[in-house]
């Protein structure tokens, strides 16, 4: 699909910054991999699950979810219900960024397996089309090599180790889904709907399930349609510029369906690998 010229093309145009902040980025996420296995496996999952999720799904934040639901005794179809629909945001991801797919259908279907917070954000912070293609695959591609990467690591390391809790592992699972919420908070429309998510799904917690009160949380959602007269956000001000995409921004360095490449800003192209300041 790509040839050794297409490679060393994207990352000369990649010079500079936007190479550093994709490296960081991915850096970053491999220690986010390596937890994500340790967790899984930690939890009683046979180690080729958290491989194999991480390969087939490629989304950090549906495969916490997942690992979280069914560890808490919910079921397999209620796991993977939840992770479609903090995926269904991958929906407007693919018109907004479409074209750094390329031509070909082998190419598209390989770029959109590769559509994730991190890649969308780099990827629009380009002006010129052809650093964004470029960011967009480097990005995708460091990052699912990375994360897969980790994740293996992990899921080995979990193995060896009797108690994964005793370094604290188990504190990562709430962390990355705290910060996928937290910067999309800034907005009264999204923190009323957040609120009664919370609500049902804390009151239905008794009676359902392990895994249902957390579909019932989405009756927020109805609050935020309720609410739909407010301003959008202009562009490079929403979710995407502070780290993704609605339903899963994540703080810089944060896993793959959700993050925020290193010098983020509130407009398109702002931190340190905007076009303008790349050599």
């Amino acid at each position: 699909m790509f040839s050794m010229a297409v490679m060393r093309s994207i990352w000369r145009t990649l010079r500079g910054g936007l190479a550093r902040d994709i490296a960081l980025v991915c850096a970053a996420d491999t220690l986010v991999g390596v937890s994500f296995g340790a967790i899984a496996v930690g939890e009683g999952l046979p180690l080729w699950l958290p491989v194999l999720l991480s390969v087939v799904v490629f989304a950090g934040a549906a495969q916490f979810m997942f690992v979280g639901i069914v560890a808490s005794g919910g079921t397999a179809l209620a796991a993977v219900a939840a992770g479609l629909l903090v995926n269904a945001r991958h929906v407007p991801f693919g018109f907004t960024v479409g074209d750094a797919l390329g031509g070909g259908r082998l190419r598209r279907f390989a770029g959109s397996h590769l559509m994730i917070d991190e890649t969308v954000a780099f990827a629009l912070a380009q002006r010129d089309p052809v650093r964004r293609r470029a960011a967009y695959w480097a990005c995708g591609v460091g990052l699912f090599v990375c994360w897969n990467l980790g994740v293996v690591l992990g899921a080995l390391g979990g193995t060896a180790v009797s108690d994964t809790d005793a370094f604290g592992l188990d504190a990562a699972f709430p962390a990355v889904l705290l910060a996928l919420v937290l910067p999309s908070l800034r907005e009264a429309g999204t923190r009323r709907a957040a609120l009664v998510g919370v609500g049902v799904s804390l009151a239905a917690a008794p009676f359902l399930p392990a895994g249902v009160p957390v579909l019932l949380a989405l009756a927020g959602l109805a609050v935020a349609g309720a609410g739909g007269g407010e301003a959008a956000p202009e562009q490079g001000s929403g979710a995407v510029a502070q780290g993704g995409p609605v339903g899963g921004p994540v703080p810089e360095g944060g896993v793959p369906g959700g993050g925020v490449p290193g010098g983020g800003g509130d407009e398109p192209g702002a931190g340190s690998y905007d076009e303008e300041r790349v050599p």
